[in-house]
């Protein structure tokens, strides 16, 4: 036998043994590591990038599409109007002009649905949006079951304002005959709407989101009738306004458009 020869084989193997367990070493140890990191929680993600906020909704478990159309306004609706003149545009737009200026308590909500209750039609069910001041106008969107219709073109009141906060014309569209589907489905629940924000970058290091809330958004709009999905309201920095849908989690843009 040449020893030589057999001495030479055993390194040969032993060397091949050595790096096929080296190998599998290098795989267990990333596979450990990636199961660590899989295990990070979204709200220790979250910690770790200083990204911080408010308390969640977490009553909500269920919701439902609902389902309405453009409300049709009558010349019978706007005669209860007090002082102004008004005029319908195509059945489903009221424009109303003040005969004198009416202040707008913007900053009191109480007295703003008051205002609202007493001039607009059906104006119980808006409820405040935005205020732009330097364009001089009040953003409202009508609201149902107690969760608000956002971005919605024929569920909007936009309301004209002079330098001292007081009315002088508005336009308004509405949906009648709101109701719920029966058939309740299961919601995204909103840390994982966050974790959404998160994934596609909408939210950087050292953010925080400042409101949670659900509400409804109309996805094909500018139609008679519209079907209204359930939506995530989320606010970064008190200024950055996202919705995510509460079924699909998806992100939608405020032209009801799904972003990713």
């Amino acid at each position: 036998m040449d020893w030589s020869k057999t001495k030479t084989i055993f390194i040969i193997v032993f060397l091949i043994l050595d790096c096929f367990l080296g190998y599998q070493f290098m795989e267990k140890r990333n596979s450990s590591q990636l199961d660590v990191i899989l295990e990070t929680t979204i709200e220790e993600q979250l910690e770790a990038n200083g990204i911080t906020y408010v308390d969640l909704p977490k009553e909500v478990t269920k919701a439902a599409y609902v389902s309405g159309k453009s409300r049709s306004f009558t010349m019978a609706d706007v005669k209860k109007l007090p002082g102004q003149k008004v005029k319908i545009e195509g059945e489903t737009k009221v424009k109303g002009m003040f005969i004198d200026p009416v202040a707008l308590p913007i900053d009191d909500p109480y007295q703003l649905r008051e205002f609202l209750q007493r001039y607009i039609i059906g104006g119980g069910q808006y409820a405040f949006w935005s205020f732009d001041e330097k364009q001089g106008i009040l953003t409202c969107y009508q609201v149902y079951d107690g969760k608000m219709i956002y971005g919605n073109e024929n569920s909007k009141l936009v309301i004209h304002v002079n330098g001292r906060r007081e009315a002088l014309s508005y336009e308004q569209t509405m949906l009648s005959d709101l109701e719920k589907y029966e058939r309740k489905q299961d919601i995204v629940p909103a840390i994982k709407a966050i974790e959404t924000l998160y994934r596609k970058g909408h939210l950087q290091p050292g953010d925080r989101v400042t409101k949670v809330e659900l509400g409804y958004y109309g996805l094909v709009q500018f139609t008679a009738s519209q079907v209204l999905t359930p939506t995530w309201h989320i606010v970064v920095n008190r200024k950055e306004d996202y919705f995510v849908n509460a079924f699909e989690g998806q992100v939608i843009n405020d032209q009801g458009n799904v972003l990713e």
